[in-house]
Formats: structure tokens, sequence, C-alpha cells
């Protein structure tokens, strides 16, 4: 990996409604700026679906949307989703086992390398997370393996 690769900050952003199709948009159009970023869907799609569905169910307000946001920068991807409802802060918790809902930020919590909360602008929040980037796949010389690689034998 070069340089230029290794620092190239990668974004992508879109204002989405509050409401299930919106959520639903926000998973598709992650995984597909994600492909087009030649990235593993695994399991930030799963985490941008949680998010953006408890945006959509919790953080919602008639009339306002959400944002996604993802960046790469080195070997993390972050994932924002903020929403206008700063007033609710998100806590991850086990549900009831007989519970229908609640797992989302529990999943999170077990996908994510770390997440977390931070305050915006009245009235806005953003719930993030990262993620670690597995090494170039295409660039067999990158990663921290400690192997060079092997040509088979025959």
């Amino acid at each position: 990996m070069n340089q230029e690769t290794a620092t190239r900050v990668r974004n992508f952003s879109a204002q989405l409604s509050s409401t299930p199709r919106g959520a639903r948009l926000a998973r598709l159009l992650a995984t597909e700026q994600l492909r087009t970023w030649e990235l593993p869907l695994d399991p930030a799609e799963h985490i941008v679906a949680e998010l953006a569905a408890n945006a959509a169910t919790h953080g919602r307000v008639p009339g306002r949307d959400f944002r996604l946001t993802l960046y790469v920068v080195g070997d993390t991807l972050r994932i924002e989703v903020t929403d206008t409802r700063g007033d609710r802060v998100p806590h991850a918790q086990l549900p009831a086992l007989d519970a229908e809902s609640g797992r989302g930020l529990v999943l999170v919590d077990a996908l994510a390398d770390k997440w977390g909360v931070a305050p915006g602008l009245p009235p806005r929040k953003t719930v993030w997370a990262e993620i670690g980037l597995p090494p170039d796949v295409r660039n067999p010389y990158s990663g921290d393996t400690g192997r060079l690689p092997q040509e088979p034998r025959w």
C-alpha cells in the first residue's frame, strides 16, 4: 500500500427520511458504497441497518430526516447516523427473552470494534460505530501477519 492509499480519506453522506423506508434505503446505499470502495459488507451492513432503524424509530421527529455518513480513514470504517432526538440517548441493554425488539444496540456492540453517542448541535445526536478493516486483499504485502506470501510449489 503506498502512502497516498494509506492516508486517503473516503466518505459518503446521505440525508434520508425518518421512516422504515428511509432506514432500508440507508442500508442499500451503504452496501452499494462499500461495494464501490471494494470493502467487505459484513458486519458494516448489519450495523448500518440497526443504527438507521433506531434513527427512524426512536430518533424520529415528524418532518425531520436523519443522516447516514460513512468514513474510511486508514484501516477504519466509521459509520455515523445523526438524528434530531438529542434528548434520547441510546444505550445497549439485554431485552427480556420474549421481547420482539430491543436487540439492535446489543448487536452493534457485538459487531463493532467500538461505538458511542456524540451530542450535536441541538436537537441532534450522532450514534457512531467503528470497524477495523482487513488488510488489502489485492495487495499480499499489506497487513500485519509478519509472513511473506508463499507461492505454491509444484
